[in-house]
This record gives C-alpha cells, sequence and structure tokens, in this order.
C-alpha cells in the first residue's frame, strides 16, 4: 500500500452504537460451560456484530423432570441485551432423563427425543416453556443444530446412518416444534435446518416435503469450505428449492469460520491454518454471503474452544479435542475450558471493520465496471484479469457506494499480490477511497491512479490486488 495516501482508519462502533445489522457471530456451547461468558461479553459487544446466536441446551435446562431453571440462560441473554446484542436461539440437544441414548453423550449432543411419545411430549414441553420464557427478549429460535450431519442425528450405537430416513424424521420432528414455537409466542422467527451441507438438496427437498415450509420463517444453512465459490453456488440452489415451496422463507447463514492454527480439531482440520488465513476466509466468505443477500450471516466464533462433538460421557479425553475458530484466543484447563485471558486475534479486528462498513441498512447492487489490462510495473508486465477475480458491489448505509475485490485463488495453497485496473461507470471520480478490510486502514489514492474518462465514467489504474478483500469506497 505504499504507493497510496494513509488517511487513518475506518471508524468502528460497538453493537449498542447500531441499530441494525446483518453481522452476527456464534456465543455456542455454554450449554457445555466451555468458557466464561463474563470475560467475552464486553469484547464481543465491542466487534460490532448485533446478531448472537445462543444454544439452549436441554439437558442443563430440565435437569429434573418438569422443573426448567433458566438462570444460567436468562444471564447469558441479558448481558447479550444489556451491550446492544440481539441473541438467537438454537433449540437443542437431547436430555439423558428421557433418551437412554443421550446420557452416553457428552452435553446430549445430537440425541434426537423422537424414539417414544414421553420424549417428543417432554421436548415440546421444554421447547414451548423456552419460547414463552423469553418471550419480548428472544424473537428467533433455530429447531435443532446440523440435523443432516452424523454426529448430530443419532438413534443408536453402531446403527448404520440412514440419511433419507433422517430427513424424513427431522421434518416431521421440526413441524411439532415449529408448531410448539408459535403457539408459545405468534410472533417468534422460526428458523429450519441449521444445515451442515448446503448443497444437498435432497435432504432439504424432503424435510420440506413433510409440509415444514408451512411453518418455518427461516432456513439456515452452515458452511465450512475453504472455496467460498462453492459456497455461494450452494446458497443459490438452496434459494432456487426454498422459492419452489415458499419464496416468503428467508435464507440464513448461521454458521461458518476457519482455524487460526494448523492443529485444530473440527471441521476443516488438518488444513494449513494461520491467523492470516483465517483473516481472508472470514472476510471473503461473509462478503460472498452479503453479496447473495442473506437476511444475516454469522461468523462463528467468538471463542477458541473444545470441539467435543463426539465426547462420550466419563471419557475426558474424548472431548478434549479444540477448536481455534475465535476471533478471541485462549487456554485450556484441565478440564478443557477456555481460560486465562481472552485474546483479541488480527480477525476480531478484520470482523469489526466488516461490521461497521455494514452497519445499518445497505444492499447490493450493480456498478457497472470493466477489468483492463494495463501495463503494471508491480508485478512486472500486466494488471491481472483472471476469472478468479472476485468484485461485488454494495450500497452502503450513508449512501456510499463500495466495490469490494480480491483474487480468489486457493485460500489454503496460494497467496497473491497484484494490480488491478478497471473502468467504473456511475460514479464521482473524487472523493474515492480504498479500505484494507484486514484492519480498517483508509487511503487516498494518488492522481496517477485516477484518470477521469468524462461522461460518468472513471478508470482506476494499478490498484493493489491481493487474495484478501479491499474496498473501493465511491461517496
Amino acid at each position: 500500500m505504499e504507493r497510496l495516501h494513509y488517511e487513518g482508519k475506518l471508524p468502528t462502533y460497538t453493537a449498542a452504537d447500531i441499530p441494525r445489522s446483518r453481522i452476527g457471530i456464534g456465543f455456542e456451547k455454554l450449554d457445555r460451560d466451555v468458557f466464561d461468558p463474563e470475560k467475552a461479553y464486553d469484547k464481543v459487544a465491542r466487534i460490532g456484530v448485533k446478531k448472537i446466536r445462543i444454544q439452549s441446551g436441554w439437558a442443563r435446562t430440565e435437569k429434573s423432570e418438569g422443573v426448567y431453571d433458566f438462570a444460567w440462560l436468562d444471564a447469558i441473554v441479558d448481558n447479550l441485551r444489556s451491550r446492544g446484542m440481539e441473541p438467537w436461539i438454537c433449540l437443542c440437544y437431547g436430555n439423558p432423563i428421557y433418551t437412554e441414548l443421550a446420557r452416553l453423550r457428552f452435553g446430549a449432543v445430537g440425541c434426537p427425543p423422537i424414539s417414544t411419545e414421553r420424549e417428543m411430549d417432554a421436548w415440546l414441553a421444554y421447547v414451548s416453556a423456552t419460547v414463552a420464557h423469553f418471550k419480548g427478549r428472544v424473537s428467533i429460535f433455530e429447531i435443532w443444530n446440523e440435523p443432516d450431519c452424523d454426529y448430530s442425528w443419532w438413534h443408536c450405537e453402531n446403527e448404520k446412518i440412514d440419511h433419507i430416513r433422517n430427513a424424513t424424521e427431522y421434518g416431521e420432528f421440526a413441524c411439532k416444534t415449529a408448531i410448539a414455537i408459535k403457539k408459545a409466542d405468534k410472533d417468534a422467527l422460526v428458523m429450519g435446518f441449521a444445515l451442515s451441507r448446503v448443497g444437498d438438496l435432497e435432504y432439504v427437498n424432503r424435510a420440506l416435503a413433510t409440509g415444514l415450509y408451512k411453518y418455518i420463517d427461516l432456513v439456515s444453512f452452515h458452511a465450512y469450505s475453504p472455496d467460498e465459490a462453492k459456497r455461494r453456488q450452494g446458497a443459490r440452489q438452496l434459494r432456487r428449492l426454498l422459492d419452489l415451496y415458499n419464496p416468503r422463507i428467508g435464507l440464513v447463514q448461521g454458521e461458518t469460520g476457519a482455524q487460526s492454527r494448523s492443529d485444530g480439531n473440527g471441521a476443516m482440520k488438518g488444513f494449513a491454518w494461520t491467523p492470516e488465513k483465517q483473516i481472508k476466509a472470514l472476510l471473503r466468505g461473509l462478503v460472498c454471503d452479503l453479496a447473495e443477500d442473506v437476511v444475516f450471516t454469522s461468523y462463528f466464533s467468538t471463542m477458541d474452544m473444545m470441539e467435543a462433538l463426539h465426547g462420550r460421557v466419563g471419557d475426558k479425553a474424548s472431548y478434549m479435542d479444540f477448536g481455534y475458530f475465535g476471533v478471541l484466543g485462549a487456554e485450556f484447563d484441565e478440564d478443557g475450558r477456555a481460560n486465562g485471558e481472552y485474546r483479541e486475534k488480527p480477525s476480531y479486528y478484520a470482523l469489526s471493520t466488516l461490521a461497521s462498513l455494514f452497519k445499518g441498512d445497505f444492499k447490493p447492487c450493480t456498478i457497472p465496471y470493466r477489468l483492463e489490462s494495463l501495463p503494471s510495473k508491480r508485478v512486472n508486465g500486466r494488471d491481472c484479469t483472471d476469472k478468479t477475480v472476485q468484485i461485488d458491489a454494495f450500497t452502503l448505509d450513508d449512501g456510499t457506494k463500495a466495490l469490494i475485490y480480491w483474487n480468489a485463488v486457493d485460500l489454503l495453497t496460494s497467496t497473491y499480490e497484484g494490480t488491478l485496473s478497471l473502468q467504473v461507470f456511475g460514479q464521482k471520480h473524487d472523493a474515492i477511497r480504498l479500505l484494507d478490510l484486514r484492519d480498517g486502514s483508509i487511503y487516498a489514492l494518488p492522481d496517477a491512479m485516477i484518470e477521469d474518462l468524462g461522461f460518468g465514467g472513471v478508470r482506476l489504474r494499478n490498484l493493489p490486488l491481493t487474495d484478501c478483500p479491499l474496498a473501493i469506497l465511491f461517496q
């Protein structure tokens, strides 16, 4: 960026400063008490995200049959709300009081209460009590977590997974749950699926065919892939399928993330993750979601913490597996709980920059442009015009137009630094700024990089181009 004129940083805002936002973050797994929320509330509020996903924890809330203790969840909801955030609740998982299999799984993860009428009745009673208890404080309730994933829709030990049967089971389960939610709070929004595989349209179609499309307001999908183009295509196809059933169902990206270390467990484990690659994955993925005009998008997660997706009760080693998806890093105690000082990673500041840029109301828009291949001394040749160059345009809350661009080379095996030239139409040629989304740095362009083409056209010459998103801001 040494050719540009540094002007300062993009102003950032806390959650309380922002009236509306379509960017959120995960605050999950507190049903399993994996980190201390008191040490995280203020730091997550300073990011400037609004929507924040929490999990209800049936097993932690109902430890005696018919007795609900919401004190632990009340504290989380009220602390988040008091700092300007908007918690939404994923209703999950099983309960060992009612489901024998849940007695074996750490946190009763992935044990649906569907085998007996007693289990289902208890679940619906719990759902009704939870929704009624948080009426006026929580407006979105999601039904289960990743039911299309084997670990999260688990019938019995050593059983061969029947994915198609599970889709129908989930659809029927979610129909009953959605009815209970609406009965407890007619104004609540019901979110279905929390899909782990956005491209599995057969699963979604079979579940919707149970009649589920009549009862849900939103469908959420999760996106763990270093290939944001594949994620974007999956979201588009899912949108098209939903339109066949009910075009009014909104689409939410409910959980996505990348690790900052290569030794982490969980999604995309074993890849060569670094703090810098975490930033790139975060920014590239969330910008794609916003360009697809999702209702909102949520990053996973606030904290580094144990994964514990296959943990077994009484077997500590089975859940001492840690993921490093957080924008806050931590150490871990002998029980696997995140401790020490929760420290901000570089990704924390990247997410804060993105949240501040996209605060309030914004919309994807169309800005006519044309890439050019001009001589470029920066790369000993010419500008990049590769098909991997990704460009998305937005109208921001204050009317500013933003053209966000990057070279979408393979996230895990490649890096890129070069230049890009383009003609842009319909925008003023003065007061153009370049924003580095990694840290919020704002730069003015030297006169040599801007050419007024007349009639509303401007040529931007030899702009920096990397594999991490940058934003051209037109006032």
